[in-house]
């Protein structure tokens, strides 16, 4: 338990109050002031004031504030050509994007539909539907924006009186705008605070998976999620880290990592392990799962599923899904091979990932990772 002194000044009086904290009672939370333009953002600690043995409120530890940007654009559409030429089918069909981000890849879809075509668009980010409002704001009611996750799909589409659509777009994994916003705290690059959560009203953050997950909590996420080799390494150093104060920086926490590693394997290792957190707290793979199983559900027959991916567990889990959609097989499991031709619900389209072109990678390098696959629902059979 940690105790602290806080002195208050209140009409030239002076109050002192004892605050005491603990890891396992805070929690993360961010508080925004608005000044005009500009928006002050700091993200903190919550923790209960005592004075005299008596309750007295709560306190706020300010970890990092920092100004929000004003930027002209949020997020570069990864594959814009190859979504658009995989995706559409219907000129006045219903379409979703299920990670909608700033809406690039949903205002070039929207362009390409005709007055009757109309898209859904999904994000758990608040910032990101901000921003997406905004620059769809001229289609009018041609757009509907929901704060969601695309895993809850069909919980969306049933509010909205919709049986099926003609298209689902998927583009994971992190914005731009969220890498390169430090107070997200997503990147070893960005000074910030431990968060990374892409839904800010969600308790687990990654000060919470650093701070308070086990020894082998840590091994099996950096194992199973960052796929790092030196994964041991960097979870007994966390570990001992700990043992001197809570780790409350992506700064702090990627000299820790650093120092675990040799050195010409350091950036690799960043990468991978701050990969593994972001995975662990956004719960992304197991939303990805169950987000595949309502996008083959909630498609019309002919509609079109397109997902990009950004790492190899993500695009594993969408081949193989597209693999045992195509091809529902009812044969027992001891004969050689399938004798009995019963059809599937998917056909795939790109047998290989499409990867973007080198122009487009020299115009924006975090495309390189991109990869799409494109899948078409199958009617059933009679």
């Amino acid at each position: 338990m940690a105790v602290s002194r806080i002195t208050l000044y209140l009409e030239d009086e002076q109050y002192e109050f004892w605050a005491e904290s603990g890891n396992s009672g805070l929690d993360l939370t961010a508080q925004r002031i608005r000044f005009g333009e500009q928006e002050e953002v700091g993200v903190g600690m919550i923790f209960p004031i005592q004075a005299d043995g008596v309750l007295f409120g709560k306190g706020y530890y300010r970890l990092t504030q920092q100004t929000r940007p004003q930027i002209p654009g949020y997020h570069v559409p990864v594959l814009l050509r190859e979504v658009l030429h995989w995706l559409l089918t219907e000129p006045g069909g219903i379409y979703v994007d299920g990670t909608v981000g700033g809406g690039g890849h949903a205002e070039a879809i929207l362009q390409r539909l005709n007055a009757e075509g109309r898209l859904i668009g999904l994000d758990v980010d608040p910032e990101a539907l901000e921003f997406a409002g905004k620059r769809l704001e001229p289609f009018g009611p041609r757009v509907l924006l929901r704060r969601a996750n695309f895993r809850d799909l069909g919980q969306v589409l049933q509010e909205l009186g919709i049986d099926a659509v003609d298209g689902i777009l998927l583009d994971l994994g992190v914005s731009s705008h969220q890498i390169g916003t430090g107070y997200r705290g997503f990147s070893f690059m960005q000074k910030g605070p431990l968060d990374m959560r892409m839904n800010p009203d969600q308790k687990l953050g990654a000060y919470q998976v650093v701070n308070q997950y086990s020894e082998a909590q840590l091994l099996r996420i950096f194992r199973e999620y960052g796929e790092e080799r030196r994964a041991a390494a960097v979870a007994r150093a966390i570990i001992r880290a700990r043992e001197r104060g809570p780790i409350d920086s992506t700064v702090r926490l990627a000299e820790i990592v650093a120092g675990a590693v040799p050195q010409g394997h350091r950036n690799k290792t960043l990468a991978r392990i701050f990969q593994a957190v972001r995975i662990e707290v956004n719960a992304e793979l197991t939303n990805l799962k169950l987000g595949l199983e309502a996008a083959l559900e909630h498609l019309r027959p002919g509609g079109r599923m397109v997902v990009i991916s950004y790492h190899s567990l993500e695009d594993r889990m969408v081949k193989q899904f597209f693999r045992r959609s195509e091809k529902r097989c009812v044969c027992p499991p001891e004969l050689p091979q399938c004798i009995c031709g019963e059809p599937g619900n998917l056909r795939i389209l790109t047998r290989r990932p499409v990867r973007p072109e080198a122009e487009e990678i020299q115009e924006n390098p975090r495309a390189r990772s991109a990869r799409l696959r494109a899948a078409e629902k199958i009617a059933a059979p009679p």
